[in-house]
């Protein structure tokens, strides 16, 4: 369908495991909108803000990619015994903030902050809170909200 809307998935992969449940739930909420996506990966939250302003950059140089109607960013942090958690938590959501609202993007945050893995999990299983459905679900919303302000080219 041609006015589906084409999703950037980004993926930090420090805790795999869990980033990988986040990712299955965010796959499975936007295939049930219809919608497409692209899965990228990087190595960690710090990140995720690069690797959606490279995609975002990209359109000014190279045409041939499909453009992105939105970006779902997932990821976990958790606190560990030094400040770096604060820090990085901060950067990545002020980084990711920065970015939709300097290139008015539709951005669905799913960076969970947590304190132990066993908090993550249950935020991470699609059994359970199912964060990265939640991520996807915000971005499919804040796309048909920039539809609705004919913000997009579609």
């Amino acid at each position: 369908m041609a006015d589906a809307p084409h999703i950037m998935i980004v993926e930090a992969r420090f805790h795999e495991d869990i980033g990988e449940e986040l990712v299955r739930g965010a796959m499975a909420e936007i295939a049930k909108a219809g919608a497409t996506h692209e899965h990228f990966q990087v190595p960690g939250a710090f990140e995720l803000p690069a690797a959606i302003q490279y995609s975002v950059k990209s359109m000014d140089f190279y045409s041939g990619r499909r453009r992105f109607d939105g970006y779902v960013a997932l990821g976990c942090l958790i606190r560990g015994e030094t400040t770096h958690y604060d820090t990085v938590a901060a950067e990545c959501a002020r980084g990711l903030n920065d970015l939709a609202l300097r290139h008015t993007l539709a951005l669905g945050y799913g960076v969970l902050t947590v304190e132990n893995r066993e908090q993550a999990w249950v935020r991470a299983s699609v059994a359970q809170k199912n964060r990265g459905a939640d991520a996807a679900r915000a971005c499919l919303e804040m796309i048909e909200l920039k539809r609705q302000f004919r913000l997009t080219s579609r």
